[in-house]
């Protein structure tokens, strides 16, 4: 789908691209539903219980949103929460460390080209920063792009805030205007956050948790394959 952009903005006037990581730029393959099986033991769920198969449709549902809020939602009690936020994120990392983890094909060269044209990258993440971290040094994407953005980064909430996206562009000053931002992402969260931020590219891409129907619906301008079609929308050849 593609929706026409106002104020007269195309998309080759973009300056500003944020982008999503886990099922965007980096191939995770299930890695967030591992690691929330770990977490949810460590607070004695049980797999495979009624209790356990409610709570990962909700992760499944709200893929992209902080972690930490997800937590909050399911175990209600902010000290049970963060134990289960730090299990994720442990078990997370654990499986980054294990090789578990790879770049979607072609973000890399997506990313540079973004560059090299001119654009301003910035990648964003629900994860924690330890996390992000590992993630970006797992890849060798420490120097990638000139800045990484978790929820702590925005005040602490992540999507489908608009906090992390015009954090962005708060802290790169790359442009006067939200009508020069796209966006990027996998989740119907990740729609909700470059609309809410007043974003007129908000690319949803089908290497991850949300197929074209959710994107659509959660107001995707356009859905890409993958994020290695972006530089080309935005005129990038």
């Amino acid at each position: 789908m593609v929706s026409p952009l106002t104020d007269s903005t195309t998309e080759h006037d973009i300056q500003l691209v944020v982008l999503d990581m886990a099922g965007t730029t980096v191939a995770d393959d299930g890695l967030v539903e591992c690691a929330f099986d770990a977490a949810a033991r460590h607070l004695g769920v049980e797999p495979g219980s009624p209790d356990h198969t409610e709570k990962l449709a909700y992760v499944r549902a709200t893929m992209g949103e902080s972690k930490i809020s997800v937590f909050r939602h399911l175990f209600g009690d902010e000290t049970a929460a963060r134990r289960a936020n730090s299990a994720f994120e442990t078990a997370y990392g654990e499986l980054v460390d294990d090789g578990w983890i790879a770049p979607v094909p072609g973000a890399r060269e997506a990313v540079e080209a973004l560059r090299e044209a001119g654009r301003t990258v910035v990648l964003t993440t629900g994860f924690a920063r330890v996390t992000q971290d590992a993630i970006l040094a797992a890849l060798g994407w420490q120097d990638l792009v000139p800045l990484t953005l978790c929820p702590a980064d925005a005040g602490g909430r992540g999507r489908p805030y608009p906090d992390l996206v015009l954090t962005a562009l708060l802290r790169t000053r790359a442009t006067d205007s939200v009508r020069r931002i796209a966006v990027a992402g996998d989740t119907s969260y990740d729609m909700l956050s470059g609309r809410r931020a007043g974003a007129p590219v908000v690319a949803g891409v089908l290497t991850g948790a949300h197929g074209r129907t959710q994107l659509e619906s959660a107001g995707a301008t356009h859905v890409l394959g993958s994020v290695a079609e972006l530089p080309a929308l935005l005129g990038v050849v």
